[in-house]
């Protein structure tokens, strides 16, 4: 065995080019598998990263009321109420279409949304300056919000300097009270995560000059229970519309489940694309090994008839084959944990090799070289001497 493996090394590098373009095909193959893995690995992690930020534990609750069926605001208090043991935070949220202005500044992509004062613990962002919104607020409708970091910063210079100072949504004169902490640590931007505006939900609907809710964010105090309290909502609700066509509820859970299982298929589908091509190159292993068994068919014959065993010219050539492979699938593992962190930075996430692609990748191209080299290798086996020592 050792014999057969110094003889594969000697072979492999008396022909540096032919063995070189031989091992391309695998190097090209396993690389592959290993970059387009971590690339879709790492989509997949940062697809989870914004899940958790957003909240798994929430349940997004969409309403149609109509002037028969409908469910207030205090018809869900008192349902979350009934039921804390499952629930931990609610909020209702009222969407408002405004301009931000300070004097001459102005905002028109800043997102204005109404909330309770729960949603300060639902949407897990500290104070950079000043207070949230309180239940005060709420129940007396008071003209008071809660800036992003980057809406205070673009109109006040800073988030001290905005609390405490008034901003026009529109026609109304509004309080700023208290500045988010910056969110989006790479830039800030209009439009971005930064740039947005919370009013008591009470004071966003009188904006919108409009008492109907319909939409809210409810939490669940324990993840593993939101099927239970997605189910008890959903009965509730079944209740008072007495048809599911005037609710929806989503589960940020339920969807990033989903989204995990679509991202594993589409990571299966690239690395059989990407296999395909070490399947590819195992056709051009066994052919480079019928050609080395046809020039070497003297020699063959040569170790023949001193007597090796057809056993150990089968090995040889096996051996040999399973070499170039492997060496071609080393290459192509070095490559691929290269250029996967360089390609992930190119696409601004965070992407690295995985294990389980690197060991399939390197296992089949070790398999490739066994499996296409055996072909070859029995033919040499099976060559007789005498024909083989009359070959020029």
């Amino acid at each position: 065995m050792r014999q057969s493996f110094k003889m594969a090394i000697k072979n492999i590098l008396s022909n540096k080019m032919r063995s070189f373009l031989t091992m391309l095909g695998i190097i090209i193959g396993v690389a592959s598998v290993i970059i387009l893995v971590g690339l879709v690995e790492g989509q997949m992690n940062y697809i989870r990263a914004s899940f958790s930020d957003m909240g798994t534990n929430q349940l997004q609750v969409q309403l149609t009321n109509t002037p028969t069926r409908s469910v207030s605001p205090q018809d869900l208090y008192a349902f979350y109420d009934k039921n804390r043991a499952y629930y931990k935070e609610i909020s209702p949220q009222v969407p408002v279409k405004a301009t931000i202005k300070h004097k001459t500044d102005k905002l028109t992509k800043t997102r204005i949304s109404g909330v309770s004062e729960q949603f300060y613990g639902i949407d897990a962002k500290k104070l950079e300056a000043g207070r949230y919104i309180q239940y005060s607020d709420i129940a007396s409708r008071q003209p008071v919000c809660v800036l992003g970091y980057f809406t205070a910063t673009r109109l006040f210079g800073s988030a001290e300097a905005a609390v405490g100072e008034s901003v026009r949504f529109d026609g109304n004169v509004v309080k700023v009270v208290g500045v988010l902490q910056r969110r989006d640590k790479d830039q800030l931007k209009q439009g971005g995560p930064d740039d947005r505006a919370l009013l008591p939900y009470t004071t966003a609907l009188l904006m919108n000059q409009n008492a109907d809710v319909s939409e809210y964010i409810i939490t669940v105090d324990k993840v593993e229970e939101i099927a239970a309290a997605r189910i008890l909502l959903t009965v509730f609700l079944q209740g008072r519309y007495k048809s599911p066509d005037y609710f929806y509820i989503s589960s940020m859970s339920e969807m990033l489940k989903s989204m995990e299982s679509t991202m594993s298929m589409m990571s299966a589908a690239l690395g059989g694309i990407a296999g395909i091509s070490l399947l590819v190159a195992g056709v051009g292993v066994m052919n480079i090994m019928l050609v080395s068994v046809t020039e070497r068919t003297r020699e063959i014959g040569i170790r023949k008839s001193l007597g090796a065993k057809k056993s150990v010219i089968l090995q040889q050539f096996v051996i040999e084959a399973a070499v170039t492979s492997s060496i071609g699938g080393l290459v192509g593992i070095a490559l691929g944990c290269v250029i996967t962190p360089a390609a992930g930075s190119l696409m601004h996430m965070k992407a690295a090799a995985t294990l389980p692609a690197v060991l399939v990748s390197f296992g089949v191209s070790a398999a490739i070289g066994l499996v296409f080299g055996y072909m070859p290798a029995r033919r040499a086996a099976g060559l007789n001497p005498i024909d083989a020592l009359r070959s020029e």
